[in-house]
Formats: C-alpha cells, structure tokens, sequence
C-alpha cells in the first residue's frame, strides 16, 4: 500500500544515487577486505535504512510492506552484504519487537535500532535444529527475576555486530514442539553470552555470521517478548513471513543488477564481427532472464499488498521467495554464461555475484521447505 506516492519517488530516487554513487563503487572493496567502510555505514544511518519498517512513532520511517519491497529492489543493485548490515534491524532482527513487543520493549530498543546505534539479530538456528525450527534445543529456565539461557545459535547474520539478539528457546520442556518455545531479547555482553569465530563464507563477504553461545546466560524476565511464554515460535514464523518477501524482493533486485551487466556486456563484446547481443542463443537467455525477473517482481509487489490489506501472506510469502530465489540463481548462472570466460574472472564481479545469491535459496527457510509451506497450506485449505 503505497500512502504518498511523491514523497516515496524522492525515497526511492535518493536510493538509487546512493546505490549507483556510493555503494557500486565500493564493491570491490568491501569483497576484499571483508569489511563495510565506515564512512558508508555511517551514510546508511544518516539515510535512515536502519528504520526503513520500524514504526514512525519509533523514529522509523514505518514504510509499508509494499513501500519497503520497492526501496529493496533499488537497494538489490548493489552488493547484497550492505542490505545485509541493516536488514535485520528492519527484519528478522527488530520485527519481533515491532510485532510482538510490549511497549517498554518497544519504547526502549525500537529507537536505537532505528538510529544504527545497535544493530539486531536473530537466533533460532541451531547446530542441530535448522530446517525444523521447532526441535530447538536452547533453554530457558525461570530463575526468580530472570531466566537462565543455556544453547548454541548457528549461522547467525550479524552476530559479531550485533547489540541484542532475538533468542528463541525452549521454557517449556515438557512440550517438545512449538508451543513451549519462547522468545527473549538478549543484550551484548550479558555474562554468559559468548560468540564462536567469524564463519568463512562462499560469499556475501562484508556480511558477517558466527555462532552464539548462552552458558548460564542470565536475561532479566522483561526481555521476555510481549511478556509471555510459549509464544515465540509464533513470533518467529510472523517475523519469517515478512523476511521472505524481503528475501524475494531482493533477489529480484539483484537478478535486475545482473541482467543490466550482462545485457551491457552483450552489445559490448564482439564475435565474429558483431555484437554477441545479436545472436539469438544470447537473446534467449536474456530474454529468458527479463521475463523470470518480471515474473517474480509481480509476485513480490502482490504478496506485499496483501500483507498491507492484514491477510494471512504464509503461502504468498512462501511462493514468492522460492520462485525469487531460484529465480535469480538462474540469471546469475545466464550472466556468467553471457560473460563468458571473463564470466569466471574476478575482474569483472559477475562471479562474485554468483557466488553470493546462492545463499538466498538458503535463508529464511530452503526452497524445500518453502515447498512444504505451500503444500500443506494448500492441504489444510482444501481440508478444512
């Protein structure tokens, strides 16, 4: 649902500089170094993508569903580790507290988010627990004004930037599913929270991920969400919804970003006298690319809308991040192919690029699982 159209063309258009000036230029760079610059994460704050969906009354700019899948396709041009920095503040990482926080939780965290000044997570994967969430192992004991965390989180994104962390654990553990699963909001330094070595990625260098570790770890009752148990595996799923249509969004922004680089690549290069762009085989799979990617920028803006309108969007969410996704493997795959040998060569980062969308048929749940999703919710549907 877009609200002003004319104030989110200017958003949207001071974007798109911001992607084309500041963070193309510094893609080599950050693949490098493994490192965001900081002049550029400080730009990012002053622009306010750390609250693009928190709430206004937070200090967010509280975009819609809608809104905020058209700012991640411009955001998708570029590198996707910048998005990576302050999309959990947006997402996975500050949605809990937007969704289901009380208003001291929200009070409190919703601003610091908003300004950059902490950075969110979200820990519900575990060594042994990924794909089924609800066999999660981490506990949570009522120790008087506080609970007694004790677990492992696996591949956490932004965990050695993080200021808090979203925790699901188990406080029930006579209920072995995801009724007795909880939701806790766990600061940086609490004695006995702990963090393993950074992990070495295939790619999204400049994106950081690393294990958390509760031994003992003491979270004061009130950083229980919304102040009761046994609800945050709900939580989770309602936060995972809007994450993967912002997965399929910017899946659909990089995919756009490829097909730019490649379609430029085409009528650059020369074969047999002509540009290869005029051959048909290359035609075909540009033009393969182009209808795939406006097929899944479609399903984003609908599941998106319909997010906006208070409908249930499990399915939708589902449906547009698989197709996204695996959408977009396929560009990357047509991109370098287009490129040719030089497709293989760092110089020109198309295989960077290859290397790094292969982590979105992952995260926010597999393709397999989306394909669960949607079926039983189709069974359920016809079942009643």
């Amino acid at each position: 649902m877009i609200r002003d159209q004319e104030t989110l063309n200017i958003l949207l258009d001071t974007v798109a500089r911001f992607v084309r000036e500041r963070l193309i230029p510094n893609e080599k760079e950050v693949a490098e170094t493994d490192r965001i610059p900081a002049g550029i994460v400080g730009e990012m704050k002053e622009l306010g993508l750390f609250g693009l969906s928190i709430p206004e009354a937070h200090g967010g700019m509280g975009l819609t569903m809608e809104e905020e899948v058209l700012a991640t396709f411009e955001i998708g041009h570029a590198s996707p580790c910048f998005r990576s920095l302050f999309a959990t503040n947006n997402g996975i990482g500050g949605q809990g507290i937007v969704i289901d926080g009380t208003p001291e939780q929200k009070a409190h965290y919703l601003p610091l988010l908003v300004s950059g000044e902490i950075i969110g997570s979200f820990a519900l994967t575990e060594p042994d627990s990924g794909s089924d969430a609800a066999s999660l192992r981490t506990t949570a004991v009522r120790d008087g004004d506080c609970y007694r965390l004790n677990g492992t989180k696996r591949y956490i994104t932004n965990a050695p930037e993080a200021g808090i962390f979203t925790v699901m654990a188990r406080t029930d553990p006579a209920r072995k599913g995801a009724d007795g699963i909880s939701a806790f909001i766990v600061e940086r330094g609490t004695p006995g929270l702990s963090l393993g070595v950074p992990d070495e990625k295939m790619g999204h260098k400049g994106s950081h991920t690393c294990d958390v570790i509760f031994e003992d770890c003491r979270v004061p009752a009130a950083n229980l969400i919304g102040g009761r148990e046994g609800v945050g595996f709900k939580t989770a799923m309602k936060v995972l919804d809007k994450g993967r249509i912002n997965i399929a969004a910017i899946s659909v922004g990089v995919a756009e970003r490829m097909l730019e680089d490649a379609l430029r690549y085409a009528c650059e290069r020369k074969q047999f006298g002509k540009p290869i762009a005029e051959f048909q085989l290359i035609q075909a799979m540009l033009a393969d690319s182009k209808a795939e990617i406006y097929a899944a920028r479609s399903m984003v803006l609908e599941a998106a809308r319909r997010r906006d309108q208070g409908l249930d969007v499990g399915t939708e969410a589902s449906c547009a991040k698989m197709f996204a996704s695996e959408m977009c493997g396929r560009v990357a795959d047509r991109a370098v192919q287009i490129f040719g040998g030089a497709g293989y060569l760092a110089e020109y980062g198309i295989e960077r690029f290859y290397r790094d969308v292969r982590l979105f048929r992952l995260f926010e749940g597999t393709t397999q699982i989306q394909q669960l999703v949607i079926a039983r919710n189709m069974i359920r549907a016809q079942m009643g």
